[in-house]
């Protein structure tokens, strides 16, 4: 599982009122917001989560690098009265880059994850260009991205389906570690399109290309949660641990059991083998007609009393000597 610590950036815009996802954007993004942290700290103990804001008075670290739900359930509640104004994304994302750089544990591996409810502020070609210079250098200091748009985040696609956050994600993107999906507004939650999304793949223990690319559109979670094995390991990790290990041992004996099977050995057809074989015997048999009657005549006497297998190596013993006659 991932060894990871993990900044949190979250939207308090003046658009986390709206009623659009239940109970209202920001209510449905703090319920996601703790299901990540659990399936986090779930999937790797050693694992840290942060939480900070992007809007009202400016970006503002919150919690740093904690493995308590209770730390992060109390900066949420406390943020609820603190909705305003718009976010600034560029700036909480170099916050966030920053509280990282002072994690603890320097082994656990760096990863910001943006919520992004509010329309960008500056959609022009040079703050598309800003992002994407500030999304190679997370690439460069080997910072993981992960963007969840909802509500006014959804940007309309435009030429070719171009969109700034997507393009943001992909320029900060190694070896698919980071993560782009859009969830609309719908009968599902965002906290479970959330988990059943790319960015929490890896933390299940779901191999990264089964769940596509950079992530695009969330699907709507299937019945029993769409969770691997049936079980939500947010609910029952234990569970969902020893039903994984079960798998990987089964693949493991499987791959064994391959590996000591012996490889299978080129041969000719069974038709050819045969032809061949016949073709050898009445070569032997040609052979040995050209010795003396009396030969021919004790062959015959004893022909009865052989097994087939024994009469094709007379035979050829027969016209092996046959053959050492005619050189002399």
């Amino acid at each position: 599982m991932p060894l990871e610590a993990t900044m949190v950036v979250i939207d308090n815009s003046e658009y986390m009122r709206n009623g659009d996802y239940q109970p209202t954007r920001y209510g449905a993004q703090s319920d996601a917001v703790t299901t990540l942290f659990t399936t986090k700290i779930d999937s790797n103990p050693e694992n840290t989560v942060g939480v900070m804001t992007m809007a009202n008075k400016g970006p503002e670290v919150l919690v740093t690098h904690t493995k308590e739900l209770g730390q992060i359930l109390t900066a949420l509640h406390s943020t609820a009265s603190n909705l305003g104004r718009t976010a600034s994304i560029p700036t909480a994302i170099a916050i966030a880059q920053l509280a990282l750089k002072h994690r603890q544990n320097k082994n656990l591996r760096q990863r910001v994850v943006v919520f992004v409810g509010s329309p960008l502020e500056d959609t022009s070609p040079d703050a598309e260009r800003s992002l994407v210079r500030l999304a190679k250098k997370l690439k460069k200091n080997n910072v993981a991205l992960d963007v969840i748009a909802f509500g006014d985040g959804i940007e309309e696609a435009g030429e070719g389906g171009h969109s700034i956050l997507r393009a943001f994600v992909e320029a900060a993107s190694s070896s698919d570690n980071s993560h782009y999906i859009a969830v609309a507004p719908g009968p599902h939650i965002l906290s479970d399109a959330l988990i059943s999304s790319a960015i929490l793949a890896a933390d299940r223990g779901i191999p990264d290309e089964a769940m596509g690319d950079l992530g695009g559109d969330a699907p709507a979670p299937a019945a029993g949660g769409n969770f691997e094995f049936g079980v939500d390991p947010s609910l029952d990790p234990e569970l969902a641990m020893a039903l994984r290990m079960s798998m990987e041992e089964e693949q493991a004996r499987q791959a064994s059991a391959s590996a000591a099977a012996p490889a299978p050995t080129t041969s000719q057809p069974a038709e050819s083998s045969d032809d061949e074989e016949d073709a050898l015997l009445q070569q032997a048999l040609a052979l040995s007609e050209g010795q003396g009657h009396g030969d021919v005549e004790m062959a015959d006497s004893q022909e009865q009393e052989l097994t087939e297998e024994e009469m094709i190596a007379r035979a050829i013993e027969m016209s092996m000597r046959g053959e050492g006659e005619k050189k002399k």
